[in-house]
């Protein structure tokens, strides 16, 4: 399987989809069909293995084919299989752009205190929150990064 020390997460296999081995992809990427181009791996597959089907309308869903896995049965053993890219192989981003993956380990401040360091982000939906190495979670919403210091002012 692929070993990629830098690794990022862009989706989760969630179902099967049909009887013919492809799967629901829930992709975490800004576009979903941004995985039409992505080199995606996992710890079940080989980066090349993953083909990009087509999308589902009005969602963050994809549909995809794995090589090698040719039936339903097959598709319902990655139920919960996370997929990755390798960091280097992502776009480069404007001055005023980042990944998240980026910020992780910066410090996050609010009205001058050290709250914590980024450990994750999570979003459930109502946008992206941070999560510390505390436990604590804070909005990111509304958040700027000085990456010059590596730390995130937070409301």
């Amino acid at each position: 399987m692929s070993n990629y020390n830098n690794k990022i997460l862009v989706g989760k296999i969630v179902a099967p989809q049909g009887i013919r081995g492809e799967v629901r992809v829930n992709t975490y990427t800004e576009n979903p069909m941004d995985f039409k181009t992505l080199n995606v791996f996992s710890d079940k597959f080989n980066s090349g293995d993953f083909k990009f089907v087509r999308t589902v309308p009005s969602s963050n869903v994809v549909i995809a084919k794995i090589n090698g896995v040719d039936d339903r049965n097959a598709a319902e053993v990655l139920r919960g299989t996370e997929l990755f890219v390798a960091r280097d192989t992502l776009p480069p981003v404007a001055n005023d752009e980042y990944y998240q993956a980026d910020l992780i380990g910066f410090y996050v401040v609010r009205d001058g205190l050290k709250l914590g360091t980024v450990s994750c982000f999570q979003n459930f939906g109502a946008g992206d929150i941070v999560e510390l190495d505390n436990g604590d979670m804070v909005s990111f919403n509304g958040a700027n990064v000085d990456f010059e210091n590596k730390t995130i002012y937070v409301r």
